[in-house]
């Protein structure tokens, strides 16, 4: 087995230990913001970077037929979700925040700063 196995076959465990942690911060976080950042850490850790482990261990992976396929589209499929979850998680929290869902009141507001208490 190469290295590249050992490589991807690590970065699937750190996914998985992402997806727990980020699942245990669901249910013990106190609010909607910090939950939702456990959700982001769970779905980039728990998601992208199992992906690029699995680019890794189909390059590493002499006998697949088509690796370099599989890599590659693990491999921009991590990308993808690497980009569009931060700014969904963003755009949930932007939303919630000028809705005024949340009940919570911040120390410090810079939202509220910037474009004038709505």
């Amino acid at each position: 087995m190469s290295v590249l196995f050992y490589i991807g076959a690590l970065l699937i465990v750190i996914g998985a230990l992402c997806d727990f942690f980020g699942a245990l911060g669901l249910l013990r976080f106190p609010n909607f913001y910090v939950r939702l950042h456990a959700a982001t850490v769970g779905i980039i850790g728990g998601a992208a970077v199992p992906l690029f482990g699995v680019a890794l261990l189909a390059l590493g992976a002499d006998f697949l037929p088509n690796r370099y396929a599989i890599a590659g589209a693990s491999f921009i499929t991590g990308v993808i979700v690497l980009l569009a979850s931060p700014a969904g998680s963003h755009a949930l929290a932007y939303a919630a925040h000028r809705a005024k869902l949340v009940e919570w009141e911040p120390k410090v507001d810079h939202l509220g700063e910037v474009r004038g208490s709505d």
